[in-house]
């Protein structure tokens, strides 16, 4: 079993450290979250594939639930945990992700959440046997108020790109948008997360109307 690492033109250490591990890195300029995960899917060479994005880790339990696979499946989905400044979300907990997989047997999809065409959100769907994994898949991609801010205007611009223009979506989304707000605090557990928690489900809930006002532009 090897490492494959793609790179899109990272600034910090990441080819020295992957290739000082004995990983084969590939480096290829940015196209989009689907078409670079399709691509490095192509170069994989061995009957199972798993993919890790940088910013994620494996807990113990996911660890060694990955280890005792058997191989009389299509794919194993996995629990995902998102962090923002240092803490798990609730609302963004246990979210099923299908990350190890015969290459053959897997296709990769995109769900931008505001609607239309954009390359985002993108997921591995199997329509063979799939089985859960035990264990969390740490996702630590919002170390700041900062860093989150940024990639959530990133997102919204590329979603808008891919929306036709309509001012009844906008206005419908904006509606709704309290309705989702009260959903994450109270359903999903938001509130129990503290300032932390009701800053991220206010952005999160206002998400597809910002992406519907940004296609007006």
């Amino acid at each position: 079993m090897g490492a494959l690492v793609l790179d899109s033109g990272s600034q910090d250490h990441t080819v020295e450290f992957a290739r000082s591990w004995g990983a084969q890195v590939i480096e290829r300029p940015w196209t989009d979250f689907v078409d670079a995960r399709r691509y490095a899917l192509a170069q994989v060479r061995t009957p199972w594939a798993f993919m890790l994005d940088a910013d994620e880790a494996l807990d113990d339990v996911l660890r060694d639930a990955i280890l005792r696979a058997g191989e009389d499946v299509d794919a194993y989905r996995m629990y995902r945990t998102t962090y923002f400044c240092g803490k798990p979300m609730r609302q963004w907990s246990r979210e099923p992700l299908i990350r190890l997989f015969k290459p053959d047997r897997v296709r990769l999809q995109a769900f931008p959440a505001g609607g239309g065409s954009a390359a985002l959100h993108e997921r591995w769907i199997g329509d063979g046997p799939v089985r859960d994994l035990e264990g969390t898949l740490l996702h630590y991609s919002y170390p700041d108020v900062a860093t989150y801010r940024a990639k959530y205007d990133r997102y919204t611009s590329a979603e808008a790109a891919g929306l036709p223009r309509s001012l009844p979506r906008a206005f419908a989304e904006t509606a709704k948008a309290a309705l989702r707000f009260g959903h994450l605090l109270l359903v999903r557990g938001a509130l129990l997360d503290g300032w932390r928690g009701v800053y991220v489900a206010y952005r999160s809930a206002l998400y597809p109307a910002v992406v519907a006002w940004k296609a007006m532009r």
